[in-house]
């Protein structure tokens, strides 16, 4: 596959000189590679252009976050539609802002699982137009790929090192080997971080509180958190007597959920109307999942110690994801890697969440090992689940490690 994929560069070189002496454009010698990046995994339409070192270029995106805000969650058909009429703008727009023409391009990528399936199809069908077009060599993305190596980027980070990948649709632990191999240490078995921060934001209906009608579910928590007492509700920490690297939130939101029941009761409100004790809901769900978090992520550490797979010198573990935003959250895996001996390494926020940038870094990287570049896209389909990397997360239960208390005490 490897020899295929140089072939294909190589053959494509050739065309490109032709083409720019053509159009009487010099290229240089050594000239950086150029990746287009795209991205419509979920409810973003993101674009962006990259060179070799990182550097971006340009780029653009268009979120759809105050539409899907209205409904109380993502409408696949909506985001389809949304996809549809704003990725040929944002791919321009991206463009422009870099100011480099199709024609200069070494490659575009595209996010191709997972992800909503209408989502991906508009991102998918849109860069095989663009790349047949313009006869450019096509690099299909894993999403949470892209979300793992983005540190990378901005930080001179060496395998292995391991991830925690926590967004709206997932939640993740492995460990990064290569640009394309992982190894599971664990996942949800049932709902994201983020599914369950924005679920029980809808069920306090936090959008019509005076502070959050603007913000997502996941930033109204972390919000109102900031006000609330998380010791006025003790939610039990979910799998605290499996030792493994699994997560499970579902248990917690029911936990949150009969919690809300029972305030409404005895303020005498209806659902839909804001409690008095909307703050310290949202502090003991926030402290709930960041302990939950914290917990699986240091057996991991205490897993991968015991077994060399991390590097004796500067070993580091890498938060990315949407939800790797909370600052909150952060802070609690900060207490972890102090304990532990890690370097914590989350990039900037607006890199956390869906975006081209990613995508095109994403493509830089494989494109320099020559991994996963093709130049025929007939076969190429988009898949809306898809594993990342290979699954020992039966090893790591096996071992049953336990974890040692720590103090997960936060100033936020």
């Amino acid at each position: 596959m490897e020899r295929f994929a140089c072939g294909v560069l190589s053959r494509w070189t050739v065309c490109r000189l032709q083409r720019c002496r053509q159009s009487h454009i010099q290229p240089s010698a050594g000239a950086p590679s150029l990746v287009l990046g795209i991205e419509t995994s979920c409810d973003d339409t993101g674009a962006a252009v990259l060179d070799e070192t990182g550097r971006i270029l340009g780029e653009a995106l268009h979120s759809q976050n105050e539409v899907h805000l209205k409904t109380g969650g993502i409408v696949p058909t909506v985001a389809q539609c949304l996809h549809r009429e704003n990725i040929s703008r944002v791919v321009q727009e991206a463009l422009d802002r870099s100011g480099v023409p199709p024609s200069a391009l070494s490659a575009v990528a595209t996010t191709v699982k997972p992800g909503l399936a209408l989502s991906l199809g508009i991102g998918l069908q849109f860069s095989l137009n663009f790349v047949r077009l313009h006869k450019k060599p096509f690099i299909p993305i894993h999403h949470m790929e892209a979300h793992a190596l983005t540190v990378r980027m901005l930080s001179p980070v060496e395998f292995p090192f391991l991830v925690l990948l926590v967004s709206g649709g997932h939640s993740l632990l492995v460990l990064a080997k290569g640009i394309d191999d992982f190894l599971i240490l664990g996942q949800t078995l049932d709902e994201a971080p983020g599914d369950t921060l924005d679920k029980v934001a809808r069920r306090l209906s936090l959008i019509k509180h005076p502070k959050c009608s603007r913000l997502s579910g996941g930033q109204a928590i972390e919000l109102l958190a900031k006000e609330g007492d998380r010791r006025q509700f003790p939610f039990k920490s979910p799998m605290g007597q499996q030792y493994d690297c699994s997560f499970s939130f579902a248990g917690l939101r029911s936990q949150v959920t009969m919690a809300i029941d029972k305030k409404e009761k005895e303020e005498g409100i209806e659902p839909g109307q804001l409690l008095s004790c909307v703050g310290d809901i949202a502090a003991a769900t926030q402290h709930t999942i960041a302990s939950h978090l914290a917990k699986r992520t240091h057996r991991a550490i205490l897993f991968c110690k015991a077994k060399g797979l991390l590097p004796q010198d500067s070993p580091t573990l890498v938060v990315s994801g949407g939800v790797a935003s909370n600052e909150y959250i952060r802070e609690t895996l900060r207490i972890v890697t102090d304990a532990t001996g890690l370097q914590l390494l989350c990039p900037p926020s607006k890199f956390c969440t869906d975006n081209g940038v990613m995508i095109a870094w994403n493509g830089i990287e494989r494109l320099k090992e020559g991994k996963g570049i093709l130049s025929h896209t007939q076969e190429v389909r988009y898949e809306p689940k898809a594993p990342l990397g290979r699954d020992i997360s039966a090893e790591v239960r096996d071992a049953a490690i336990k974890i040692p208390p720590l103090k997960l005490k936060i100033k936020c």
